[in-house]
């Protein structure tokens, strides 16, 4: 792992719970949210330099994964951006499967706008975030690294 620290849980009861239990079990238990598939990701805090874990919407096509700085489309970022921003590794877990992954956020553009659309496909309410919110939802594309 290319993150390297004291894990600090969420002070969210419920998305600390849903993390923890994913990853203690695989990913056998606590993988959906509403229904559909979720990742953990895992960053290194900017300010507390601690690693922070969040579950997070699926958002997958070979191999590569773009996670959506949403957060239900309120005015500010999730605290998790400027983890991402200030360090671009990160680790991903999807089902049992936890990798290390280069992070890369993604400017307006052609690619920018393909994934948005696989995002929107995987969670149809990204697009409603986004007419609730004047800022530009951040997208984070991550590639696997060996």
């Amino acid at each position: 792992m290319p993150l390297q620290g004291e894990y600090a849980p969420s002070t969210s009861s419920w998305a600390r719970k849903q993390a923890e239990e994913f990853e203690a079990t695989g990913g056998a238990k606590a993988n959906t949210l509403q229904g559909r598939p979720i990742i953990v990701l895992t960053t290194l805090g900017v300010q507390s330099g601690k690693l922070r874990k969040t579950a997070l919407m699926r958002v997958e096509h070979d191999g590569e994964y773009v996670v959506v700085g949403s957060k239900g489309g309120a005015p500010e970022h999730p605290k998790w951006v400027a983890n991402l921003r200030a360090h671009p590794l990160a680790e991903l877990q999807d089902g049992a499967e936890k990798h290390d992954y280069a992070v890369r956020e993604l400017e307006p553009g052609p690619e920018r706008a393909l994934w948005w659309a696989r995002a929107n496909e995987t969670w149809p309410d990204y697009a409603g975030y986004q007419a609730k919110t004047d800022r530009l939802i951040p997208l984070f594309l991550l590639t696997r690294v060996d």
